[in-house]
């Protein structure tokens, strides 16, 4: 706004008339106020204490309650101002007026639009919780969260594969991951002598997708010994499991002569779009592959090792 408005001032004093407006997805001007949409973008912008609000200029000028956020309503008297010192008087009467977003008449299912708000809602919470036992967040932001998940009378056993997935790391007494499949199955994973639990998870899942019988071994021991052999002999790793990067590289060099291999890489798309839970914190490499495959990952905020330092 500031480069905008500096921008306005010198091609005025060049004579050459020129205006400010803004495209702004969030908050969404006209829907309600706690619509959970709105209230999932005050879970995303919880470290910088947003908070949404009626514009009361709009509502004086207009009559008409809309939606706005605490720093454009705050700053509005002083815009309006410097815009009136510009062009010799301010084109807008609110902090409404100077939007161009019309993603609130593009919402043509507000049942889905609602459910995928509310999960967000609550993806954001585990990432305030891992945050701050990262050390990247506090405990006013994960306050606000709660609050929020308040208001939309909605927790975290809404998320269905956190019990699944803390469930069986009960039971197997490592880490596991579960993940939602688009049809509702909720697979999941646990740790082994091979694999760590995300790998064990995507392996699963693609099975159960390709219709491939559980207990298939797609990848053979003989392929993944040699792989954790090099990671702990020669580069230096203490985790001889494959992470889900390794894994993939795996399967498809097994695809290469396997068929029921290639047929379960041809899952790999459908997994976009899918929701995931992990028992701990999981490595960084793994993060960035779940993000790349579309997974919406969450975790416990806690690592499977204590120790001072984890990457």
């Amino acid at each position: 706004m500031a480069t905008c408005l500096s921008q306005i001032y010198h091609e005025n004093k060049r004579g050459i008339k020129a205006g400010y407006a803004k495209f702004e997805t969030f908050p969404i001007w006209n829907i309600p106020l706690n619509h959970p949409v709105n209230l999932a973008y005050e879970a995303a912008t919880a470290d910088l204490a947003d908070v949404n609000m009626i514009d009361p200029f709009h509502l004086e000028a207009y009559g008409v309650p809309t939606v706005n956020y605490n720093r454009d309503v705050e700053i509005f008297p002083v815009l309006r101002s410097m815009m009136a010192g510009i062009l010799g008087e301010c084109p807008y009467k609110s902090p409404t007026d100077m939007g161009v977003n019309m993603a609130g008449n593009c919402i043509v299912d507000d049942e889905a639009t609602r459910e995928a708000a509310n999960r967000e809602i609550v993806r954001r919470y585990y990432n305030a919780l891992c945050n701050k036992r990262q050390g990247n967040g506090s405990e006013l932001e994960i306050q606000k969260i709660e609050m929020l998940m308040q208001k939309c009378d909605i927790s975290v056993s809404d998320r269905k594969v956190v019990k699944a997935a803390l469930d069986r790391a009960a039971e197997t007494g490592a880490p596991a991951v579960a993940i939602e499949l688009n049809d509702g199955r909720i697979v999941t994973g646990k740790t082994s002598s091979f694999l760590g639990s995300a790998s064990a998870c995507i392996i699963n899942s693609l099975k159960a997708m390709a219709g491939l019988p559980k207990e298939l071994l797609l990848i053979s021991p003989n392929v993944i010994e040699p792989i954790s052999h090099l990671k702990v002999e020669h580069l230096g790793n203490h985790n001889p499991r494959l992470h889900t990067d390794e894994l993939l590289i795996a399967l498809s060099m097994c695809a290469v002569t396997d068929p029921k291999a290639e047929l379960a890489m041809e899952q790999l798309g459908k997994l976009r779009g899918c929701e995931a839970h992990s028992s701990v914190i999981l490595a960084k490499v793994d993060e960035n592959l779940f993000n790349k495959l579309g997974i919406n990952i969450t975790y416990e905020p806690k690592y499977q090792v204590k120790k001072l330092y984890h990457k």
